[in-house]
């Protein structure tokens, strides 16, 4: 593919958290062998500039250019994040306001949780067809359809859908800019998970999967592969539950030992792990933020 196009990849992190987003840059970077540039659009809640200028530092300038922006600034005027009572942070809603973040003139878009390595180049991803869906995603693993009773859609029924629906998850998004804009996605989801909220265990997800149902295109299930399984070729490893940066790790330590390897490559190559009262610290201050800000 010819290098004068740029992949454009919004990414969302907090203080706690860039620390894994400096690893998934560098594996993107480690990976990636086509001539494309990629640029990054990072998303920040209260990121210190030390840490801004270690991730700079971390990865290949001529690689990568990095436009960090501030979490309020990118949430149109008027808009209500939804009230939901779960642990996961406000952060999780920013991927709805991609349109707000990327260039007008941006066909498709990657978004990816920071809890992620990459092991392929990122531009086959990228190049993936999509067909004429506006979506592309990766059947979630543990959940696989909306008739799941540990975390699917519990309403399915009220809403008119069939048990079988594929549940996608949103750790990994590829986004067709123009059609998410026409459809106007980004105000319809907020409103659907509004309106449904005591559903919405896993709210960002319930919305995409009822907005969505059955309109989104699947991709190779190795692009958005859980650290809880043992597969040895996966595209990308996304570390659920515990991170790997705790002590509490307890995924496949396999996957850990990758982790490290990137992690090693960066300026937080010295950082140590981080225990467990400082992980439910980290839950207890998602929820005081809710708190302040949105109830």
């Amino acid at each position: 593919m010819p290098s004068t196009i740029t992949i454009p990849i919004v990414v969302v992190t907090d203080e706690h958290y860039v620390i894994l987003l400096g690893v998934l840059l560098k594996s993107i970077e480690a990976n990636h062998k086509t001539g494309e540039k990629i640029h990054i659009y990072v998303i920040e809640d209260d990121v210190t500039k030390k840490s801004k200028e270690k991730l700079a530092a971390s990865v290949s300038a001529d690689m990568f250019s990095i436009s960090w922006m501030k979490m309020q600034d990118i949430i149109p005027p008027g808009v209500k994040l939804p009230a939901d009572r779960t642990s996961w942070p406000l952060t999780i809603y920013l991927r709805l306001f991609i349109e707000h973040i990327v260039p007008a003139d941006t066909e498709k878009a990657l978004f990816i949780d920071v809890d992620t390595i990459a092991l392929e180049d990122i531009s086959k991803l990228y190049y993936t067809d999509m067909g004429d869906k506006v979506l592309a995603a990766v059947q979630d693993p543990q959940l696989l359809t909306f008739d799941n009773e540990w975390g699917g859609i519990f309403n399915y029924k009220e809403l008119g859908f069939a048990p079988d629906t594929k549940y996608l998850n949103t750790g990994l998004l590829m986004i067709d800019i123009p059609k998410w804009k026409e459809q106007k996605l980004g105000r319809r989801i907020l409103d659907c998970i509004n309106d449904n909220i005591k559903f919405a265990n896993f709210p960002d997800q319930y919305g995409f999967n009822v907005v969505l149902a059955n309109q989104w295109q699947p991709l190779d299930t190795r692009w958005n592969y859980f650290a809880s399984g043992d597969l040895k070729n996966p595209f990308l490893i996304h570390f659920i539950s515990r991170k790997p940066i705790y002590t509490t790790y307890t995924n496949n330590p396999y996957y850990k030992e990758l982790f490290e390897g990137y992690r090693k490559l960066t300026k937080w190559k010295n950082a140590k792990p981080i225990g467990e009262l400082n992980r439910y610290i980290k839950k207890l201050d998602n929820v005081w933020t809710k708190i302040k800000k949105v109830f």
